[in-house]
């Protein structure tokens, strides 16, 4: 492997519902949000990166009253070499990183909602982020 995580953290989190209508309209409303990750980096030392690997709802339709969500998960990685070819890299950050800790950004993501009220939230258990990838290149 040309990589290993030696931190991981919630770096920001945002989880605001401005008020009870909007409370008692999401329930039925929920199917008029998408799920969007984003996936950023940043170098901290050298061999040493940042991935920001965010997910948040944004709706749909623009004529009801909405929640904002986000939360943006980071992961400290340390490269084995700092000579990496550009493709082993965006391997790295936009596939590998996000494939390990999807599964804990889900669940703290779920959390939020269903101790919130709402029980019938449905995220992906998973994500194919090679897809997402191939997608992302053939823009």
């Amino acid at each position: 492997m040309s990589y290993k995580i030696i931190g991981k953290y919630i770096k920001y989190i945002n989880f605001n519902i401005p008020n009870p209508k909007t409370f008692f309209l999401l329930s039925k409303d929920i199917a008029n949000y998408k799920i969007n990750i984003e996936i950023k980096s940043s170098q901290v030392k050298q061999n040493i990166i940042e991935v920001l690997t965010s997910l948040n709802l944004s709706p749909t339709k623009d004529d009801f009253d909405k929640i904002d969500t986000k939360i943006v998960h980071a992961t400290i990685v340390e490269l084995s070499s700092n000579d990496l070819e550009k493709k082993e890299m965006e391997k790295i950050i936009l596939i590998d990183v996000p494939t390990q800790i999807y599964h804990e950004l889900r669940n703290i993501f779920v959390y939020l909602f269903e101790n919130s009220g709402f029980k019938d939230v449905k995220i992906s258990k998973s994500i194919d982020f090679e897809k997402l990838y191939q997608m992302r290149k053939i823009q």
